[in-house]
């Protein structure tokens, strides 16, 4: 085959370039159900930044407890991922990363996301499942210091007195987060790990981790050119 042939056979490869949207911002109405929430302002701006949905009627549904998949669609809205630089020789679908997924359900492209962009989430997720705190804060502390290129840092571990209830693959991002202020424990030193997470306190983790990000810019490693 000569050159030509097979610079043809290769065009004949039609490779796939798929762009996901991972937020919008589209001017959207004001939630009507948080009046009365502590983190109000906090889910506002979030909100505003595109970052956050309602569950429709203009409503967050506060109190509701976090599924993983709007766990999943919120850590990929605010830290950015996507796959704008990723090309694929077939669509991808949802289930050839997780099996319990919908294709055509609403939180598909961000399972797709995740698992492309190495979240580390397990093969048999059930995307309805409700989130406790501990699951949610591991996957947000994790995702959030591989893809900002967050120093590697030794901290002295915090006394979390219901530590021996976290899970121990989740104990170090969970010490973590407690150093870098995206959670605390309670008035008795708990972190209460088993507890299911409302949408109101997953806006408020999500919050203090952008706002950590932005005080802790990585910085741009700059190569020379050589001779």
């Amino acid at each position: 085959m000569n050159l030509k042939s097979k610079i043809a056979a290769l065009s004949a490869v039609a490779v796939l370039t798929i762009t996901f949207a991972g937020h919008s911002f589209a001017a959207t109405n004001a939630f009507t159900d948080l009046e009365n929430v502590s983190s109000k302002d906090i889910i506002i701006e979030l909100q505003d930044k595109g970052f956050v949905k309602g569950v429709g009627n203009d409503l967050f549904a506060p109190s509701a407890t976090l599924t993983a998949a709007q766990g999943i669609q919120l850590i990929v809205n605010v830290l950015d991922l996507n796959l704008d630089l990723i090309r694929f020789f077939k669509e991808p679908l949802a289930t050839d990363y997780f099996k319990n997924a919908d294709n055509d359900a609403w939180y598909a492209n961000a399972l797709i996301i995740a698992s492309v962009m190495s979240m580390e989430l397990p093969a048999d997720l059930d995307p309805n499942q409700q989130w406790t705190r501990e699951e949610f804060t591991h996957y947000l502390v994790r995702t959030m210091e591989s893809h900002n290129n967050l120093p590697k840092i030794k901290i002295v571990a915090a006394q979390v007195k219901d530590g021996d209830e976290i899970t121990p693959d989740y104990s170090g991002a969970i010490q973590r987060g407690l150093h870098y202020g995206i959670v605390q424990l309670d008035a008795d030193g708990k972190f209460n790990p088993k507890d299911h997470l409302s949408r109101a306190d997953a806006a408020g983790e999500i919050y203090k981790a952008m706002k950590y990000l932005e005080a802790h810019v990585a910085p741009v490693v700059e190569t020379k050119e050589g001779l």
